[in-house]
């Protein structure tokens, strides 16, 4: 197909449809005809006349049938997009053009859009645009000289995207918790991968809980499945961080985790994320945001899940450098509050004799005190006992004075001594009994 005399419709195939003929038709009649005619002579057939529309038909059916798929190679010109999806470009080498036409569906499955330039392989039918009469490709396949240079393409445009927002930073990452216990895992249910991540777990920290989150890893719609997934084990999994991870596979294959929707999950993830997609020779945008890349599922197992031997040894060191510490304080306190006491019972026998010789000091004090104010209370006392005394009936019966009772009764006037009348006469050293033996008249008994 490659000769530049090729005959592309040197292969036998059906005719073309005969053009009906016009329904108006002029023909001249020539005079060598009419003799022509008139002496017997055959007559020519007449010409078949198309419109323009059935030679663009014929002409697309041809190129249908004969060439319906085939592989072209040269470099990629003019290439746009339009609103509807579909691309246009023109496919060149050095001496000859073709247009070409990939429409929306197929290049929905591109990883990216080639450049100016990019020599390519396509695959496609030829085709006639009756409309204009224009000669194309319909290309159903686009492949790049390198098998996988669209791919890289698409990832480098993504990489220095997230690289100019930030999210490729270093000084993003966060350090992963040393003694975790409950682990999420986004990856496929079924495969390889989770398989090794839950045998590492087990071997090295059986006491960690896998939160699984089962998505597809691969083909279209797995970069949004794999997204949700991140979200959903971030807000309702209770987890301390996140394994992605899935197992080796051609860059394709592995597609899914260099797309922008995987890649600002992992970014805006409130607990930091561990990726572990395919082999040690594959990288991929998630392993540039994640907070550590881990070069095989296993890897990032082991990267998430502390070692219980390492782990046990920490504890024991941890144990031993604790109970020296304590040690160490205590003996400090000790030695402290001996010091401490040495120096109170110092500080403390001048302040007892500072305070021995106040206690001395107010005790005199009290004592003069104390001895002024007997002192006057006793001549208070006294004074008070010689105005008692003085107002006292023993004064007044010292004096020579009697006082007539009938028992604790005071006997106070006259009419008081009836005859017969016992009662006792109270006088300064006791009392007298005493009876009425009549009474007195008046005038009697005064003084």
């Amino acid at each position: 197909m490659s000769g530049e005399n090729l005959d592309l419709f040197a292969k036998a195939a059906p005719a073309p449809p005969r053009a009906p003929a016009p329904e108006a038709r002029t023909v001249e009649i020539h005079e060598e005809e009419e003799d022509a005619a008139s002496s017997g002579g055959v007559r020519q057939p007449e010409p078949t006349i198309w419109t323009v529309s059935q030679v663009n038909r014929a002409v697309r059916r041809q190129l249908e049938q004969r060439l319906p798929q085939i592989w072209v190679t040269g470099e990629i010109a003019n290439f746009a997009q339009q609103r509807s999806g579909h691309c246009y470009f023109t496919l060149k080498d050095e001496s000859a053009q073709l247009r070409c036409v990939m429409f929306r569906r197929e290049a929905e499955r591109l990883p990216a859009l080639p450049e100016e330039g990019t020599s390519v392989t396509l695959f496609g039918g030829l085709t006639l645009y009756e409309a204009r009469g224009s000669f194309q490709m319909v290309v159903q396949k686009l492949q790049v000289s390198d098998v996988e240079g669209l791919w890289k393409l698409a990832f480098e445009r993504t990489r220095k995207k997230l690289e100019l927002e930030g999210l490729l930073d270093p000084a993003r990452k966060r350090p992963l918790p040393r003694f975790p216990r409950r682990i999420g895992v986004v990856t496929s249910p079924t495969g390889a991968a989770l398989r090794d991540i839950i045998s590492v777990t087990r071997r090295r920290a059986p006491w960690l809980q896998l939160i699984v989150r089962g998505t597809r890893v691969q083909g279209d719609g797995a970069a949004l499945e794999i997204a949700d997934a991140l979200q959903i084990l971030a807000e309702r999994g209770n987890v301390e961080m996140i394994i992605v991870a899935r197992g080796g596979g051609s860059i394709e294959d592995l597609w899914g985790f260099n797309e922008e929707a995987v890649a600002r999950a992992i970014a805006a993830c409130p607990v930091p994320v561990v990726s572990g997609v395919g082999h040690e020779v594959d990288v991929t945008i998630a392993d540039l945001v994640a907070d550590v890349r881990a070069a095989t599922p296993s890897a990032a197992a082991e990267a998430a899940a502390p070692d219980r031997e390492a782990v046990l040894h920490l504890f024991t060191n941890t144990r031993r450098r604790l109970a020296r510490g304590l040690a160490d304080q205590v003996a400090r306190r000790r030695w402290r509050i001996e010091r401490a006491r040495e120096g109170l019972l110092r500080s403390g026998l001048g302040i007892a004799q500072g305070r021995r010789r106040l206690v001395e000091g107010l005790e005199a004090r009290i004592e003069s005190s104390l001895g002024r104010r007997i002192g006057d209370a006793r001549g208070l006392l006294a004074r008070l006992t010689e105005g008692l005394e003085a107002r006292s009936p023993l004064s007044t019966l010292a004096r020579g004075y009697a006082v007539p009772l009938d028992g604790a009764k005071v006997l106070r006037t006259q009419d008081a001594f009836p005859t017969g009348l016992r009662f006792r006469l109270r006088v300064v050293d006791g009392s007298v009994p005493c009876r009425v033996e009549e009474y007195p008249g008046d005038g009697e008994g005064d003084l």
